[in-house]
C-alpha cells in the first residue's frame, strides 16, 4: 500500500510533464492523420502555397484558440470586465495584469508550437507550400544550376508526376525536407531558450524562496480541487433542498449564501505582497477582520445583467 501511494504521489507531482507527454504524443498522432488522410498537395504554383501553409498553421491556430478557450485564468480575469473595466487592473496593477496574460498566452502557445515542430520536422506540408512560391530568389535557390525545366516542373515536385529524372526530383525533395526539418528544429531550440529564459527571470524576480513558492503552488492546486468539490457538495444540496420545496409545496428551508460582494473579491486577481501573508484572494478574504459576514439568503442575478443557461 505504501508503494502504490509513492507511485500514485510520483505520477502527482509530475502531472504537468505527464500532460505535455500525452499532448506532444495526441499532436505527434493528429499531424501524422492530416498527413495520411486528409492532406493532398494540389501541386500547381497557384494553390500549393495556400493549402500547404493552410495545414501548416490552420491547426496551430486553432490548438491556439482552445489553449485560450479552456484557460479558466483568463475567464477569472476576464469576466465581468465589460462591466467594470478596472476588474483588469484591480489596485492599479496593470504591470501585474499584463503578466498574467503573458503567463496565459504562453500557455495558450505550448500545443500550437508543439504542432509546428512535429509538422516541420515531417515536411511533408512545407515540401507542398514552398515548392508552390514563384519568388525568383525561391527558385533560384532550388533550381541554381539545373534546366528551365525545373522552374516549371517545381510545383509538381511533391506529388511525383514532374517531368524531371527521378534523381532531380529526390534531390529536390531532400532539399525541401532538410529546410523544413531546420526549421523545426530552430523552432524546438528558440523555444527551449524563451522558455529557460523566461523561467529564469520569473524566479530571479520571485519574492519568496524557492520552497515557499513550492508550497504555494501546492496550495494552488489543493484550494482550487476543494473548491470544485465544495461546489459540487453545495450546488446539490441547494438542488435538493429546492426540489423538494417545489413538489412538496413548503417554504424552503434557509440556506445562507456568500453576497454578491463576496463572490467578486475572491474572483479578482491576486498580487503577492511582503505585507501580506496569504496565498489567495481566498485565504485573504476569510481571514480579513473587516470582512462582511452578511449572506444572501437569496442568491439571484439582477436581471439587467443576468446569464440566460440553458
Amino acid at each position: 500500500m505504501d508503494n502504490f501511494q509513492t507511485v500514485l504521489r510520483f505520477f502527482m507531482n509530475q502531472k504537468s510533464t505527464i500532460g505535455y507527454s500525452f499532448m506532444a504524443l495526441l499532436t505527434i498522432g493528429g499531424e501524422r492523420i492530416f498527413s495520411m488522410v486528409s492532406f493532398q498537395c494540389p501541386c500547381n504554383h497557384e494553390q500549393n502555397f495556400t493549402y500547404g501553409m493552410t495545414f501548416l498553421l490552420g491547426p496551430a491556430a486553432v490548438l491556439f484558440v482552445f489553449g485560450l478557450f479552456f484557460s479558466s485564468r483568463l475567464w477569472r480575469l476576464y469576466t465581468g470586465c465589460c462591466l467594470n473595466p478596472m476588474k483588469l487592473c484591480p489596485r492599479g496593477n496593470c504591470l501585474g495584469c499584463f503578466r498574467v496574460l503573458l503567463s496565459i498566452i504562453t500557455g495558450a502557445c505550448v500545443a500550437p508550437v508543439m504542432w509546428l515542430c512535429v509538422a516541420l520536422l515531417n515536411g511533408t506540408f512545407y515540401e507542398c507550400a514552398i515548392s508552390g512560391l514563384d519568388d525568383n530568389l525561391v527558385v533560384n535557390l532550388f533550381c541554381k544550376n539545373k534546366t528551365f525545366q525545373c522552374r516549371e516542373q517545381l510545383a509538381l515536385v511533391p506529388c511525383g508526376n514532374s517531368k524531371l529524372s527521378s534523381d532531380e526530383r529526390m534531390k529536390l525533395l531532400m532539399m525541401f525536407r532538410a529546410q523544413s526539418q531546420i526549421l523545426g528544429w530552430s523552432v524546438i531550440m528558440v523555444a527551449a531558450i524563451v522558455g529557460l529564459l523566461g523561467t529564469c527571470f520569473k524566479n530571479c524576480r520571485s519574492q519568496v524562496s524557492y520552497l515557499q513558492l513550492t508550497f504555494w503552488k501546492r496550495y494552488i492546486e489543493k484550494e482550487k480541487e476543494r473548491f470544485d468539490a465544495f461546489t459540487v457538495d453545495y450546488a446539490t444540496k441547494l438542488a435538493e433542498r429546492n426540489l423538494q420545496s417545489f413538489f412538496e409545496n413548503k417554504e424552503p428551508d434557509p440556506m445562507p449564501f456568500p453576497n454578491h460582494k463576496a463572490w467578486e473579491e475572491i474572483s479578482a486577481y491576486y498580487t503577492f505582497s511582503r505585507s501580506e501573508q496569504y496565498y489567495s484572494t481566498l485565504q485573504r478574504y476569510v481571514e480579513r477582520a473587516d470582512r462582511d459576514f452578511a449572506p444572501e439568503n437569496r442568491p439571484v442575478l439582477d436581471m439587467e445583467h443576468g446569464i440566460e443557461m440553458i
